[in-house]
């Protein structure tokens, strides 16, 4: 029953995205880019609310992100103290907190960002799904893109690759050693895009001294 349950949840979640698709583009959280380099940009994201679903329970990164997002695609559908339907926004980020698994294992937050129309005051989510409203500060976040489908073998290596060009970088002493989470997974595309998909690992960058980057503040979970 279980199982069947959660086939049914994803099939209603491909066609959801397949008939926003074909109507209009999803909305995204605003940003400026104010540094390129060719492996990597910095972006100045603009405040923002965005809902999360944690997951401690999961130790692989693409169940905890099905897990969570599940979560969230119910509210989205309805599943809030309003009965209100949200429209699709993206990416969907999945942020891996260290320690916060089982055995000290790394533990996940994926997030969802809020469509304009529900920023100021987004419907609360029914307890049971246990997702939380968060706010994020407008704040400075190195980013290098990726394609394919994210995985738990590459976005590990991927995130070395960001390190790696970090540390080549002016930036390179401008990393949050002190952030909760210690890098994050942005999902661009539905599951049913095989092709052309765009994926970024995110990680925050502490620009409380550098000119463009805003407050030098974080999301706070």
């Amino acid at each position: 029953m279980e199982k069947a349950r959660r086939v049914l949840l994803l099939i209603l979640f491909v066609l959801f995205y397949v008939l926003l698709g074909l109507s209009k583009a999803l909305e995204s959280p605003e940003y400026a880019v104010v540094h390129t380099e060719s492996e990597f940009e910095v972006r100045l994201y603009t405040d923002a609310t965005w809902i999360a679903a944690p997951v401690t329970t999961e130790l692989s990164f693409q169940k905890a992100t099905f897990l969570g997002f599940r979560r969230l695609f119910q509210y989205i559908q309805g599943a809030n103290l309003n009965w209100t339907r949200l429209e699709m926004t993206t990416p969907a980020v999945t942020s891996i907190i260290p320690e916060a698994g089982p055995l000290h294992s790394s533990g996940y937050v994926i997030g969802f960002y809020l469509p304009a129309k529900f920023q100021d005051d987004p419907p609360l989510a029914l307890p049971e799904l246990n997702l939380k409203t968060y706010e994020w500060d407008s704040h400075c976040v190195a980013v290098r893109k990726f394609s394919g489908f994210a995985t738990d073998d590459n976005i590990v290596k991927e995130a070395k690759k960001l390190a790696t060009s970090l540390s080549r970088s002016p930036w390179a002493n401008f990393t949050i050693s002190g952030s909760e989470y210690a890098y994050s997974i942005a999902q661009y595309d539905p599951p049913f895009r095989l092709i052309g998909r765009v994926n970024e690992i995110w990680a925050d960058v502490d620009s409380s001294k550098i000119s463009g980057c805003g407050n030098g503040g974080k999301a706070a979970y």
